[in-house]
């Protein structure tokens, strides 16, 4: 992709995203995610209704008439998004790819987070960690982060969600908000994620092609294992086959609602065809 191409489709995928998170999003983002705590900000005349634990008595005392603190949400946070990269992120079967819809979530995540001034921060991951781009706050560094989800070529098209969560808890020794995008077809990683959701706020977010789920009966094909590169001829004429694909993948799926609930994380999951915008709003809400 040259750079003409590549700065037109960061500012259509800005344009898009943008105004989501100005208008959608970033108050459904400050409400569910908090600050780090409360800080002192003034001191004002006691009203009616008032909490009277917040009373300051040195105040009171000077001036013969109740007055109490005032204090305001410490605000400042670090989001942290988590993109997988692996070659099954390729695929679509509607208009648009699953890389299409990721990179989408990821950027209005990213703007929602830049209205509020929190830091964000980027892992791209297959299975080891591709780029760690740290967390820093403003628009230029939002658009580098836009640009890395679009033209970054991964080394590996295979996925360990393990290898992305280890690396997390390694890098990032604040709490942080965390978004792990991915199709999660990945196994093996409940106790990295255990270890990291006991400091971090972590959502997963699943994208998935209803195309996924099964296999039509189409005789015998040649298919590509996005992820292992590897072509094969099967018999999808075989029901055997179809069931056990069916199989391998909800019990894929079922282990990452399964673990991520279990270990206090947060689920999304959103089809490329469905409107990734009502699901995000209803986590907020719901949270």
């Amino acid at each position: 992709m040259d750079t003409k191409e590549l700065l037109k489709k960061v500012r259509k995928i800005e344009i898009k995203t943008k105004r989501l998170s100005n208008h959608i999003f970033s108050g459904e983002y400050h409400s569910s995610f908090k600050g780090r705590g409360m800080t002192f900000s003034e001191v004002r005349q006691y009203q009616y209704g008032d909490d009277i634990r917040n009373i300051d008595w040195n105040v009171t005392a000077r001036y013969n008439e109740a007055h109490v603190k005032v204090f305001e949400e410490e605000r400042e946070l670090t989001m942290m998004l988590m993109v997988d990269i692996s070659g099954s992120e390729g695929f679509g079967s509607k208009s648009q790819f699953k890389k299409d819809i990721v990179t989408e979530i990821a950027a209005t995540m990213a703007f929602s987070a830049t209205q509020n001034n929190d830091k964000i921060g980027l892992i791209l991951f297959s299975d080891n960690v591709e780029l760690y781009i740290p967390p820093k706050k403003g628009r230029s560094h939002v658009l580098r982060i836009i640009r890395e989800l679009i033209e970054f070529e991964p080394k590996s098209q295979k996925t360990d969600v393990g290898a992305a969560l280890k690396f997390l808890s390694g890098t990032q020794k604040k709490k942080a908000i965390v978004f792990v995008i991915s199709d999660f077809m990945s196994e093996n990683y409940e106790q990295t994620l255990k270890i990291a959701s006991k400091k971090h706020d972590i959502t997963g977010v699943r994208v998935y092609d209803i195309r996924e789920e099964k296999i039509p009966n189409l005789g015998m094909v040649t298919m590509l294992d996005a992820e292992t590169g590897k072509i094969q001829l099967v018999d999808t004429g075989s029901k055997t086959v179809r069931m056990n694909y069916e199989k391998h993948y909800h019990d894929r799926v079922n282990y990452f609602k399964e673990i991520f609930s279990k270990s206090g994380a947060g689920v999304v999951n959103t089809r490329v065809d469905e409107n990734y915008v009502t699901k995000l709003l209803g986590y907020f809400k719901s949270r």
